[in-house]
């Protein structure tokens, strides 16, 4: 029987993928099939299709609380707020502040939805600032499996995140690994979903890592040192995707509250997520607009859900990796997807994501994994839904 055009070009994208010893890209009628019977289990914990219903919001309130314990001279802090633009998953509802000895200002940048919180010490004060972020967050998950109607976007906003930052370049060998992997694909979905699937079958979560990690794709491509963690995977993730055309970004973010859904090592412990930082991604497909994905999330499950170092054929972690791709649960707070930023009033270098405290002296830049010199609380609660 003759092939339609489309099947052959599925056919052919899926034996490039076993050549190259990668998973093929959900595309056929058979695996569309298999798509739908995943997409059958995350209904009762996710909103499908496409945009979330008005049902399940949920509000909570995050507090971050900074104390610069060696400061030196004048004295700058600046936080990241909740993401000051609204998604179909968060709802910005209020951000304010509260500073000791010093004053502040919040700036913003809506083409990153970043909001940060600057404020200044002079020589001899004791810096102190507290931020409070209340958002109201839902469930979310796009039907790849159904024809989608995305809404409008300006093909500038588009750009925006196609474009190469000093982090996150397309040329080099981060083209090539992108060609090399999408070869054959001929859709959008096909290329998100391989790019997905490699992150996930060729890197690994490192717990040696300092904080989130740094996000220099071009040298883990190049040392062939694929570990990392959330800021490390997913920005690997968001690299490949631009170097093939897609727009995509890193949205970086914290964990709020425990999973619902059954997985300990995706949720906060406690109402204390000062250590519970996690960035996640998104990939722009012409069918179905903005669509959540976490390959990072996927090598979590596989390192540190109980037992341990799982296989990726563990039915948590294959049930991971089908809902991670295309769904977010949101027991976690956006804070922006911001890359390459440049401080207000900073006089040290940009930095590669704004997803920790960062402050500075007259000594240069404080190190914001470092309790001895910088001491901040971050603790979240849920706040009950008014009747």
């Amino acid at each position: 029987m003759q092939l339609t055009r489309q099947a052959q070009n599925d056919r052919h994208c899926m034996a490039i993928h076993a050549a190259l010893n990668l998973r093929p890209a959900k595309m056929s009628i058979v695996n569309r099939r298999r798509f739908l019977q995943s997409a059958a289990g995350l209904s009762a914990a996710f909103a499908l299709p496409g945009s979330a219903t008005e049902a399940g919001w949920r509000t909570f309130e995050v507090t971050t609380r900074v104390k610069v314990l060696k400061a030196a001279g004048a004295t700058r802090v600046w936080l990241p707020t909740a993401l000051i633009v609204q998604t179909p998953f968060q709802k910005p509802l209020y951000s304010g502040y509260s500073i000791e000895n010093g004053s502040a200002r919040i700036v913003k940048s809506k083409a990153d939805g970043l909001g940060i919180l600057a404020a200044e010490f002079k020589p001899g004060a004791k810096p102190a600032v507290t931020l409070t972020s209340r958002v109201a967050t839902r469930n979310y998950a796009v039907d790849l499996a159904a024809a989608g109607k995305p809404p409008q976007v300006n093909r500038a906003e588009l750009d925006y995140f196609r474009r190469p930052t000093r982090m996150l370049p397309t040329d080099g060998i981060v083209k090539a690994t992108a060609t090399q992997i999408t070869k054959g694909c001929v859709t959008d979905l096909q290329k998100a979903r391989a790019i997905y699937d490699w992150v996930v079958e060729n890197t690994f979560r490192n717990p040696k890592t300092r904080g989130c990690g740094n996000g220099n794709i071009r040298f883990m491509l190049e040392s062939h040192d694929l570990g990392g963690k959330c800021a490390d995977l997913n920005a690997l993730y968001v690299g490949l995707a631009r170097a093939s055309g897609l727009p995509a970004r890193d949205v970086y973010g914290i964990r709020t509250a425990k999973s619902e859904l059954g997985y300990k090592s995706l949720g906060a412990s406690s109402e204390n997520v000062t250590k519970a930082q996690h960035c996640r991604a998104e990939v722009y497909l012409e069918s179905h607009g903005w669509v959540p994905v976490d390959p990072a999330d996927v090598r979590k499950v596989v390192l540190e859900e109980p037992p341990g170092n799982l296989s990726l054929d563990d039915p948590k972690v294959r049930q991971a990796r089908e809902r991670l791709f295309g769904s977010w649960e949101m027991n976690w707070m956006a804070y922006n997807f911001a890359g390459d930023i440049e401080l207000p009033g900073s006089s040290e270098e940009r930095l590669n994501f704004l997803l920790y405290p960062q402050a500075e002296t007259s000594e240069g830049r404080v190190d914001s994994l470092n309790p001895d010199a910088f001491q901040y609380e971050i603790t979240s609660k849920e706040l009950p839904q008014k009747s």
